[in-house]
């Protein structure tokens, strides 16, 4: 045990020392564990999204007080394998894996408050190295190895979205514990989130990233990486996982940190792409006409859906949909 333990914190030390590419403001030294930590997570609400319909009916104000693992669920309904954990399992194991983060990160805050500069001097960061840490080491969630590809080379139809349990949350939750960048960083804020962490998701280019935005801080966290937890700038996500224009930015609203609506969208963009996989074209197209309403500022939504309707399969655009390869 006293091994194990040691492990754990030179993994932690490790981490913290991973590039300050943000500089973090002097009053957060003197940040008060007491004030901050643990919030409990929004109501729902009560029946208002027992199914995909049901939750793309509820006016957008109404979003936010639904569980980000409900609406990640929801997007894949038909798509996941007999004997996938439903949606109150899933809720209660994130609950569950949420506690033991607290546990975690209120028994060696200690650490935090005797050398904070190993950490950034940033409270949010620690926070999150404890959440990254405790996911793979005591809940053993991992990238799949079998969607493990080098961006240079990538192709379009690799059979990334061929199975649902890589890109949603469902995999990571289940008895394999495996998920990619669609749902590793989902599952981040929305344990995050139960602890009233002020996480956003955010889209670049092919990827899905996390960000700490609030509590007066403001930084990324990469979810999907082989390290416990990276920090990186926007302009990172300019260049990685592709090279991202400023007309693709403005056109696709990369960097940008979304709001409810938005995430739905990209879930559902992630749906599409599994039923694409599926030769499912009809509800793809559904899926995406969806994604576009939700996320008017988002072409690739209206590229993917154009192309559904009025092109064969093999020449369906994919190189600007922001769920291409998430």
């Amino acid at each position: 045990m006293r091994t194990a333990k040691k492990t754990r914190w030179r993994r932690i030390g490790a981490a913290g020392a991973v590039g300050a590419l943000l500089a973090c403001a002097a009053l957060l030294v003197s940040f008060r564990w007491a004030s901050n930590h643990v919030r409990a997570a929004k109501n729902p609400v009560p029946g208002a999204a027992a199914s995909l319909a049901q939750l793309l009916a509820l006016p957008a104000a109404q979003l936010n007080r639904v569980p980000l693992a409900t609406i990640n669920l929801l997007c894949s309904e038909g798509l996941s394998p007999p004997g996938s954990p439903g949606i109150e399992g899933c809720q209660s194991t994130i609950g569950a894996w949420a506690k033991r983060v607290q546990s975690e990160t209120e028994r060696h805050w200690y650490r935090f408050h005797q050398a904070p500069a190993e950490f950034e001097n940033s409270p949010g960061f620690f926070k999150m190295l404890m959440l990254a840490v405790v996911l793979a080491e005591d809940c053993g969630v991992h990238y799949s190895e079998a969607r493990k590809t080098d961006p240079a080379t990538a192709g379009t139809r690799d059979g990334f979205f061929s199975d649902a349990r890589d890109v949603f949350l469902h995999g990571l939750l289940g008895p394999e514990r495996r998920g990619t960048c669609s749902s590793l960083p989902v599952l981040y804020v929305a344990v995050g989130r139960e602890l009233g962490y002020p996480l956003k998701l955010v889209t670049t280019k092919a990827h899905l990233f996390v960000r700490w935005e609030g509590q007066g801080e403001r930084f990324n966290i990469e979810a999907a990486g082989e390290r416990a937890v990276n920090r990186f700038s926007d302009d990172y996500y300019r260049h990685w996982p592709f090279e991202v224009s400023p007309g693709e930015e403005a056109a696709e609203g990369y960097l940008n940190s979304l709001n409810p609506s938005e995430e739905l969208a990209v879930f559902l963009s992630i749906r599409a792409m599994c039923l694409i996989e599926a030769g499912r074209q009809s509800e793809a197209a559904e899926a995406f006409a969806a994604a576009a309403r939700l996320a008017p500022g988002c072409q690739g939504y209206r590229q993917m859906l154009a192309g559904l309707q009025g092109r064969p399969k093999a020449n369906i655009p994919r190189a600007n949909n922001p769920a291409d390869r998430l």
